[in-house]
């Protein structure tokens, strides 16, 4: 019989992939929009871009670091 911490970690495993697979796709799909034969754009646009997303990746990664606050006790 599997123990509740491996069906735990299975479970997350099963989803971590498939969600880091699916954000992976995406970006590469992202990098298809670099093509300047095919679109046209500013390295603003580029900046504006690449900022969200990489404080998304903060704010994400935090989660996994930093447990969420605990709500206040006297």
């Amino acid at each position: 019989k599997m123990k509740t911490n491996d069906i735990k970690r299975d479970r997350f495993k099963k989803l971590a992939e498939k969600r880091t697979n699916v954000l992976l796709q995406k970006m590469k799909i992202l990098g298809n929009c670099s093509n300047r034969s095919v679109y046209e754009y500013s390295e603003t646009d580029v900046a504006k871009i690449f900022s969200a997303i990489e404080q998304k990746i903060r704010e994400t990664k935090a989660k996994f670091h930093f447990p969420k606050s605990q709500k206040f006790k006297l």
